[in-house]
């Protein structure tokens, strides 16, 4: 008697209890058994009911106190493992397989094309925008890096045919006491990089003239041409020249000899000019500085380089033995 009133009371008290053990299925028999087990176990939805498990109100819950609450169970299969270590083995694999194929273009050819094509190329397309990977290839920039009130934006032109430059512009100088100047947005290439992120340089030394297809305003632009080098003392350092754009909604082409750029620092005209060094070229930007607060837009096809027969000038600007002593030794 003794030991089934033991059992009555256990039983009662596990009644009372709101989470049930495991252990105690084994003295209220196999119906409440299953029902610990299938606490656990995701629930099959009929395919005429929506709704989610999880979704359960207040007043479910309070009015059936020991209904069991769902629990998401992510499977292995829904969360893959990462793995860092493929990752890097796969990273280093890409960057090799990419190293062969630069050795093996470098036989063939200058970027992989055979000699006598590259000398008898007359032109050649540098830049064009036909997708939004055309534009990954190039930041935009304005004077709020410095606190200023400019903005400006890139996007992908109707039909995915060119490169849309828009925004606005003012000149309001920052209030931080010690900007005195601002207005200016610029749009500049990336720098070409190779294999474990070398960087990689443009050859036009066998081209001659700067070659664009663009739609503007009627704002003037300052096109921008760095050189590839390493030195601190130099990384300022740029050969710019005037585009004017015509406005209007027709396509104008420009063309710009590489003998007419000049050489700036800090955005400042030297005295002593240097010749643009043709086979180590970096990036190319595009400047809009006019003074001119409001909108802008500039509509860019493609951007590339061309050999111009007719054009026989090396340099544009003279040098003295007092302003550039280095060319007259």
């Amino acid at each position: 008697m003794a030991l089934v009133h033991k059992l009555l009371n256990g039983i009662y008290s596990l009644r009372k209890c709101q989470m049930p053990s495991a252990a105690s299925c084994l003295f209220v028999g196999p119906h409440f058994a299953d029902y610990c087990s299938s606490s656990l176990q995701k629930p099959v939805v009929a395919p005429g009911k929506a709704g989610s498990p999880q979704r359960k109100t207040e007043r479910d819950l309070q009015g059936h106190p020991q209904r069991e609450v769902d629990l998401d169970i992510i499977s292995p299969e829904e969360n893959p493992e990462v793995s860092f270590d493929k990752a890097i083995r796969d990273e280093i694999k890409d960057q090799f397989r990419r190293l062969k194929d630069d050795f093996v273009n470098h036989w063939i050819g200058p970027e992989g094309r055979p000699l006598h094509e590259v000398l008898l190329e007359q032109a050649k397309v540098v830049w064009q925008f036909r997708g939004k990977e055309d534009l990954d290839k190039w930041i935009v920039t304005s004077d709020k890096t410095i606190g200023g009130r400019s903005e400006v934006f890139l996007k992908m032109g109707k039909n995915n045919q060119s490169a849309l430059l828009y925004g606005n512009l003012s000149s309001e100088a920052p209030q931080d006491g010690e900007s005195g100047r601002s207005g200016y947005c610029a749009m500049i290439s990336r720098v070409p990089k190779g294999t474990f992120e070398r960087k990689k340089s443009y050859d036009w030394s066998q081209f001659n003239t700067l070659y664009l297809r663009v739609r503007g305003d009627g704002r003037p632009w300052m096109v921008n041409i760095r050189e590839d080098t390493d030195i601190i003392q130099r990384k300022n350092q740029m050969y710019s020249y005037f585009m004017f754009t015509r406005g209007g909604p027709y396509w104008q082409e420009v063309k710009i000899p590489f003998s007419k750029f000049f050489f700036s620092n800090q955005g400042r005209v030297r005295d002593a000019q240097f010749q643009l060094l043709l086979d180590k070229i970096s990036s190319i930007g595009f400047t809009l500085a006019d003074k001119v607060d409001g909108p802008f837009f500039l509509e860019i096809d493609f951007i590339g380089v061309f050999a111009d027969p007719a054009h026989t000038e090396e340099f544009a600007y003279e040098n003295s033995p007092d302003l550039n002593p280095k060319l007259f030794k």
